[in-house]
């Protein structure tokens, strides 16, 4: 049976170490602030928005929580980014995605200032991802699969780590990521997705799977070689009538049969989840100490 990787304990973990650094920032005037932006009321994006919400709070950062109606204009929103990128108690600025239909999501990430995008989206932060340049911010998720893999002593250099899922939110940063040149990376990244032939061949060949492709249950023990350590980047909602909300959340991993062959894995829920809302913060703390 896996060892099972937590992701809030390691969540924790970072949070001794910000708390530090935000003292330290705090010292010299500085309050790291968050500003996050909400269009609309998808109950995922509500809930998701609580969260870092009340993360700023117990960390003791300035938290501007923006809640906009669905009907907000594509102007609107954008006079309102123009507005945070001005405000220099703001240092992170953060769009909840997706946006209503009508927004254009692209050009509202392109109208961030880049020191405060601390989603990591502008093409300025995904030039410097690839051109290894410390400065700029990398997407929270891949940042916070690499962390989980880094504090479980999970051996990353020169392994072999497939990635299923070519999103820009997870699999391309975080392909990007791990084949940096350095002691934290340096893999050989191979990365799948719906289109690759012979997926489960390329899988089974891996030292480490990282599922990010949103299909619940999709990656099976067939799929795995006995020992690869499995990260699950998925959150999905299957409907449960036994479940007390009528649904519950499951990863892109059949964990029941593939908890079986791994040596570690990831929980869903408490396994990637909280380490995003962590590498968020981490982020945000980045962006004020760049901004002295």
């Amino acid at each position: 049976m896996a060892n099972l990787i937590d992701g809030r304990a390691i969540a924790e973990k970072v949070y001794v170490d910000l708390r530090r650094e935000i003292a330290e920032l705090k010292t010299k005037g500085v309050t790291p602030g968050l500003a996050v932006v909400l269009v609309g009321d998808d109950p995922a994006s509500r809930a998701y928005v609580r969260s870092k919400d009340k993360m700023c709070r117990e960390l003791g950062l300035h938290s501007v929580k923006l809640e906009l109606p669905g009907s907000t204009t594509q102007t609107e929103l954008l006079r309102r980014v123009e507005e945070l990128n001005a405000d220099p108690s703001i240092h992170g600025i953060l769009v909840q995605s997706p946006p209503p239909a009508h927004i254009d999501e692209a050009a509202i990430v392109r109208a961030l200032d880049p020191r405060k995008d601390v989603d990591g989206f502008h093409p300025e932060n995904v030039a410097k991802l690839v051109l290894d340049d410390p400065s700029g911010f990398v997407p929270c998720t891949p940042l916070g699969v690499q962390r989980l893999l880094i504090e479980s002593k999970i051996n990353i250099n020169g392994a072999h780590i497939v990635v299923l899922g070519r999103s820009m939110i997870v699999g391309k940063p975080l392909a990007l990521l791990l084949m940096q040149k350095n002691t934290n990376a340096n893999a050989t990244v191979t990365v799948v997705h719906s289109r690759s032939r012979d997926l489960e061949e390329i899988t089974r060949s891996a030292d480490i799977i990282v599922a990010a492709i949103g299909r619940p249950g999709f990656v099976k023990a067939d799929h795995v070689r006995e020992g690869a350590v499995v990260i699950d980047v998925g959150i999905n909602r299957v409907e449960d009538g036994a479940a007390e909300r009528g649904y519950r959340l499951v990863g892109d991993v059949a964990f029941d049969e593939v908890s079986k062959k791994a040596s570690a894995i990831t929980p869903v829920p408490g396994g990637v989840g909280p380490m995003t809302i962590a590498m968020l913060m981490s982020n945000t703390v980045k962006a004020a100490r760049q901004s002295l």
